[in-house]
């Protein structure tokens, strides 16, 4: 039996596609939500997971970034997706049939121009290729569903209009997870992903980034979320460019040490080439 990769939503999703596109070998396994996939790999029931980030016109995925430190896992790759919107319908159905599309809040807006300008009402669905397996099976002329060409295949739709996302460029990045971490050096532009929380006192934070601007350490994400609601308590989870081994890092990271409590390496992983 083929090893699995976890992804959270149905078969026909975006993320379906990204377990497509960057690991084919895979048996694709559908998960309702992300702490699902996340735990189906922790467990062993899958070997890696997909995990959507963030995308270009959206922005980042609500609450993702919380839960991987908690999930206990490494992440080993980036990969970046473009994200072709299509407005999927019953075989016959017209472009002027269509009343209503349903897709998951997060591609709603990216796609708001061409729903207003043909009238078209956005409805919200847990998840894409849910949207479309229900319009498949509800038989109404009227309702769409925004979802990939993956899914208009696996549940019988066609296409009614393709690519109808309101930027061209419309991209969204996921990270591979696994049990196992690796730190080899797989490539010229490595990324270094970690976490940490910052000592209680004055200007903490200001200090310790202090060190990778002196060190010339690029610093391309910085995300911040409290822990367990308590507004005091607050952790940041970070992307930089380079490897752990690079003195440049090595120096950056022992300053970031001063000035915190915790220190924990997420993932170390070569750079999407897509990246830039």
């Amino acid at each position: 039996m083929a090893a699995r990769i976890a992804f959270q939503g149905e078969l026909g999703a975006y993320s379906h596609q990204a377990c497509v596109e960057t690991r084919p070998d895979f048996d694709p396994l559908p998960c309702p939500t992300f702490e699902d996939a996340l735990e189906a790999v922790h467990s062993g029931e899958a070997e890696l997971g997909m995990i959507a980030v963030e995308n270009s016109t959206y922005g980042r995925v609500q609450d993702v970034y919380h839960l991987l430190p908690k999930a206990g896992l490494h992440i080993i790759q980036e990969t970046f997706v473009r994200v072709h919107v299509n407005l999927l319908g019953l075989p016959g159905a017209k472009l002027d049939d269509i009343t209503h599309a349903h897709g998951h809040p997060v591609i709603l807006p990216q796609c708001g121009k061409f729903l207003r300008d043909h009238n078209i009402k956005g409805v919200t669905s847990s998840d894409n290729a849910r949207a479309a397996r229900d319009v498949a099976s509800g038989g109404d002329k009227t309702q769409g569903a925004l979802a990939s060409e993956l899914a208009a295949k696996l549940y019988g739709l066609e296409v009614i209009a393709p690519k109808i996302e309101d930027h061209k460029l419309n991209t969204t990045r996921f990270l591979v997870m696994s049990r196992d971490a690796d730190h080899t050096r797989r490539s010229d532009k490595m990324v270094t992903a970690f976490m940490f929380r910052v000592r209680n006192i004055p200007a903490a934070l200001y200090k310790a980034m202090g060190g990778f601007a002196t060190n010339g350490v690029n610093m391309t994400k910085l995300e911040s979320y409290m822990v367990d609601g308590v507004f005091t308590a607050t952790q940041f989870y970070a992307d930089i460019e380079g490897h752990p081994d690079d003195e440049n890092v090595k120096l950056a990271m022992d300053e970031l040490g001063y000035f915190t409590e915790m220190v924990e390496i997420l993932g170390v992983y070569p750079a999407d080439p897509r990246r830039s």
